[in-house]
């Protein structure tokens, strides 16, 4: 099984739980407004490489992986889910803790359904980005509908796996107080939930957009600081106080 990888990177220490080996696969259908790494939208391009190949490179710091382990990232991963199905279980093989990074949006083609369960069969933990709770803003933002990742969310809960969710705060665009809330009410429902990441938005990836002679939507937008990251991330747990209040009063009328 060949893959498109765009990078490694040997120690990772955003990707996941302790120092990680991450694995940058090619391709994406989303065209976030706010993506840092738009040289990983296109198909079948970067480095051919095999599962043994990149399971060779892992090895080659597995010491250094206490706490840690393996992760595939993108780009959106499951653009090439059959690699990484296979990729994940020579991992789990070598009791190697595996992490998917991705958007979700792949639950949308349902033919695809299979091969994703056959990846979260040898899945340790799922980091779910949710770039809007607001099917229509989500539109604006990534080019795409977020129903399918919603109920990705909820099939990831249902399998029982570990999930951390990601949000990235834009100023004007994904910081409204509304859907903030909205999106912790949601995540309130998802029973494996065990993190919650609010990321401020930066503009380090702009020098992309110019060498790739591509459009920067959100020029102008100011990076969002740490503290409006963490009042945001407030509001999201206040959301999600509010579900899982009205869940266990909901349980106590029964």
């Amino acid at each position: 099984m060949i893959g498109y990888v765009h990078s490694t990177e040997s120690l990772g220490t955003v990707d996941g739980p302790g120092l990680r080996f991450v694995v940058f696969l090619s391709g994406c259908p989303m065209r976030c407004a706010y993506c840092h790494n738009p040289d990983t939208w296109q198909e079948k391009t970067g480095k051919q490489m095999s599962v043994s190949e990149i399971m060779t490179e892992l090895n080659g710091v597995r010491e250094f992986l206490r706490g840690g382990g393996l992760t595939c990232t993108g780009g959106e991963p499951l653009m090439q889910a059959e690699f990484v199905a296979e990729l994940f279980e020579a991992a789990k093989k070598q009791g190697v803790h595996t992490c998917l990074d991705t958007s979700g949006i792949m639950w949308e083609n349902d033919a695809l359904h299979g091969t994703i369960d056959r990846v979260l069969g040898s899945t340790d933990l799922v980091m779910l980005d949710i770039k809007h709770i607001d099917p229509e803003k989500h539109r604006s933002l990534t080019g795409k509908d977020n129903a399918a990742i919603l109920r990705f969310a909820e099939h990831i809960a249902e399998k029982g796996i570990d999930m951390w969710i990601r949000h990235v705060l834009v100023p004007g665009v994904t910081d409204d107080e509304p859907s903030l809330l909205a999106l912790g009410r949601f995540i309130g429902g998802l029973r494996t939930l065990r993190a919650i990441d609010v990321l401020p938005y930066h503009t380090l990836g702009t020098a992309k957009y110019e060498a790739l002679g591509l459009p920067y939507r959100l020029k102008g937008v100011p990076p969002a600081t740490k503290e409006q990251a963490a009042a945001a991330r407030d509001i999201i747990f206040r959301g999600l106080k509010q579900r899982v209040a009205e869940e266990i009063k909901a349980r106590k009328k029964q």
